[in-house]
């Protein structure tokens, strides 16, 4: 099993940097995490689980010398609403499934990696994407509204629980109004100042220093309470294994693991082409199942790769895991000496810092820019967005799901074919197929610009059988240019079959230019090599030019 490829080799130079790049991850993500926690529906505790034994595994066993893996708002946000109604948050039997989810997600990560079907993430586009994180991000920032004011809202689904939070309004309280506002200032104030300063651990240290010495809790405001120190225990989730409950946890499970797959995997891409640097997405998927049974053994919940986190160590300067590793050994001192103070902490803290997150993932610049350069898939954008608010996170992954599919369909489903023709300089030159330009007196090039498979066998027909009948002078040669063509479903080799015999009918030669050894193979299977000719493929369209005026030549002979 590899292992330390995030690490080796070690450049003594650089260990100073990640060491510091460590202390900065765990001083800025430990709020982080607490929030995530409460997006889970987990004891907070459980969020610094997240960066002990998860983190660590995945730093030695990872590929990826950048990827922070850890608690996310995405998986946190599935997890709850997948749990919701199963059992009560926080509770001991809501871990347990918590734990059991943290499991099937390392067992589905495991086979992903064992039948080597990480490519599966780019099944996701970056336009569903941009569109689901949009989603999780309004649905995140709204469901904190009522802590940060104080009071707890109920209600089916995000719309349910506004509702009622509007109708509760009158409970809020101006302390917890003031702590929230206090956190909200110190946050956006002191990141405007500079993003190296934590100004979420700034807003939980002062915020935890007020509550002592004020008691605020006296004034209403709660509070987390009594938070167990020392380490997390290592056993096996405790439940009752029925199959109706796989049956009913399979599903969020399949909803994270897609997440996992897709985020991770475009975050460690996006960090090693800045510092091109290699990485292998199938250790990767084998450092994040190891990363989750680890989540599932220490009484955490499911840890995926973190773009906010992995951002963190990359403006702190760090440049491999140790940085990761740091930071697991700073919550390993914090959970033995420091958790006391943090029954301190106030609820509308968390909830300001979860708030914030939220708002974080709402990306208006990435759909601005959809919307403006491709409009078409604006509106897929918005789709998976809408599905995640107001039906849920895990309908908002099945759509993501299908609108990229549907997207990557739609592209193939109608190529912009064209015909070649030649300009005053003799260049070759692509025209719309509503051009029927010839490329020379009965010879017509159709380039067909994408993968022939049955969903555009019909267009392929249409658009050939109208530029064989429209064509002025008669054609004698007609060309199918197939440099971008690599691949031949059984469809489209049938519809190939009959454009040759009706070609063949009229009296025209059907030849193909720049297929690939693969589509040649394929098209000898399909048997229109033996309908054509041997003779009928050419390695390039001058190729077949020359070919054509020679014949023509013989001709006029």
């Amino acid at each position: 099993m590899p292992v330390l490829q995030g690490i080796l080799p070690v450049k003594r130079s650089l260990v100073t940097a990640d060491i510091a790049a460590g202390v900065t991850l765990a001083a800025l993500a430990i709020p982080e995490v607490m929030g995530y926690a409460k997006i889970a529906g987990t004891p907070v505790i459980a969020g610094l689980y997240t960066m002990l034994v998860p983190m660590l595994l995945f730093a030695l066993s990872g590929s990826s010398r950048h990827l922070v893996v850890g608690a996310d708002s995405a998986t946190a946000a599935i997890l709850f609403a997948g749990l919701s109604g199963m059992a009560t948050p926080a509770s001991a039997q809501w871990m347990a499934y918590a734990g059991v989810l943290a499991f099937m997600s390392a067992g589905l990560l495991l086979m992903a990696r064992v039948i080597r079907i990480g490519f599966l993430a780019d099944f996701l586009s970056r336009t569903v994407l941009v569109g689901f994180l949009t989603g999780v991000g309004v649905q995140v920032a709204l469901g904190e509204i009522p802590g940060m004011l104080g009071f707890s809202a109920h209600g089916r689904g995000l719309i349910g629980m506004m509702i009622n939070a509007s109708g509760r309004i009158s409970h809020a309280s101006v302390y917890n109004l003031l702590v929230s506002a206090g956190t909200l200032l110190t946050i956006v104030v002191s990141g405007r100042i500079s993003k190296k300063i934590p100004g979420a651990l700034m807003a939980v240290i002062g915020s935890i220093a007020a509550s002592a010495l004020f008691h605020l809790q006296g004034h209403g405001v709660h509070v987390l309470g009594v938070i167990p120190g020392g380490l997390p225990s290592v056993a096996f989730p405790r439940i009752q294994w029925k199959w109706d409950l796989i049956d009913r946890l399979l599903p969020i499970a399949f909803s994270m693991f897609v997440v996992i797959l897709a985020q991770s995997a475009a975050t460690s891409r996006a960090y090693a082409a800045r510092h091109n640097e290699r990485f292998n997405q199938n250790i990767d998927l084998l450092g994040l199942s190891l990363a989750n049974i680890g989540a599932g053994l220490s009484g955490a919940f499911v840890v995926n790769g973190s773009p906010t986190k992995t951002q963190m160590v990359e403006t702190a300067g760090g440049q491999s895991q140790l940085a990761q590793i740091t930071a697991s050994i700073f919550v390993f001192l914090v959970l033995l000496f420091l958790t006391a103070p943090l029954s301190y902490m106030p609820g509308a803290v968390l909830s300001t810092v979860v708030f914030l997150i939220g708002l974080e993932l709402i990306d208006i610049r990435g759909m601005r820019r959809i919307f403006f350069e491709r409009p078409w898939e604006f509106w897929v954008a918005l789709i998976t967005a809408l599905t995640v608010i107001f039906a849920g996170v895990g309908e908002g992954i099945l759509a993501a799901m299908f609108l990229s599919i549907v997207a990557h369909t739609r592209h193939g489903y109608r190529p912009k074919n064209s015909v070649i023709k030649t300009d005053e300089n003799k260049r070759f030159m692509p025209v719309p197929v509503s051009s029927p330009e010839q490329l020379a007196p009965g010879l017509m090039v159709y380039r067909f610009t994408h993968s022939m498979y049955y969903a555009n066998t019909e267009q392929l027909s249409r658009e050939a059988g109208d530029l064989v009948k429209g064509a002025k002078p008669r054609l004698r040669w007609f060309c199918i240019d197939a440099g971008a063509i690599d691949d031949v479903d059984f469809s489209a080799a049938e519809t190939l079959r009959q454009i040759a015999e009706d070609l063949k009918g009229r009296g025209i030669r059907l030849v193909l230019a720049g297929v690939t050894d693969h589509v040649h193979e394929e098209l000898d299977r399909s048997q229109l090599t033996q309908l054509t000719g041997k003779d009928s493929y050419y390695i390039t369209i001058l190729d077949v030019l020359k070919a054509y005026q020679a014949e023509a030549a013989q001709n006029a002979q």
